[in-house]
């Protein structure tokens, strides 16, 4: 019997939790915790945490679904964080400069205050974890992974 630990999928895991180990006090120091939007991915790192331990430990087609669900969470919390950062600074740099419009207003906020395209990492990481979950033998797919 293989062990996940020496395979691709075992790899996915460890770069899917070395991502949360990395973001989630990544946005605790920057005390992103101000409003219920910027909980949204705290809460979904700690989700994605527990979810993919409890996978890991104990597969079944209840943990697997439910990592899955998580998962895909992540990715439209990601996106939502994209809209929040981007929308944030638009507002920001249009109170600096109402004059700003179209293309140098986009630039703006894309270079603002609030790193625009730094929910991305959350997306990125709901992304692995669908990959991970790709055909888990959990789910009763064919792990040739």
């Amino acid at each position: 019997m293989r062990t996940d630990r020496f395979t691709l999928r075992g790899l996915l895991l460890v770069l899917l939790l070395f991502g949360i180990a990395g973001l989630l006090p990544e946005l605790v120091l920057q005390e992103h915790y101000d409003s219920i939007e910027q909980w949204i991915p705290i809460v979904m790192l700690g989700l994605g945490l527990v979810s993919a331990l409890v996978l890991w430990r104990r597969p079944s087609r209840g943990a697997l679904t439910t990592f899955r669900v998580v998962m895909a969470l992540c990715v439209a919390a990601g996106a939502a964080g994209l809209y929040y950062h981007f929308a944030g600074n638009v507002e920001f740099a249009l109170e600096r400069n109402p004059e700003l419009r179209g293309l140098a207003l986009a630039w703006k906020a894309l270079g603002g205050a609030t790193p625009t395209l730094a929910p991305g990492a959350l997306a990125q990481l709901g992304l692995l974890g669908l990959v991970y979950g790709y055909r888990h033998p959990a789910g009763g797919g064919n792990d040739t992974a």
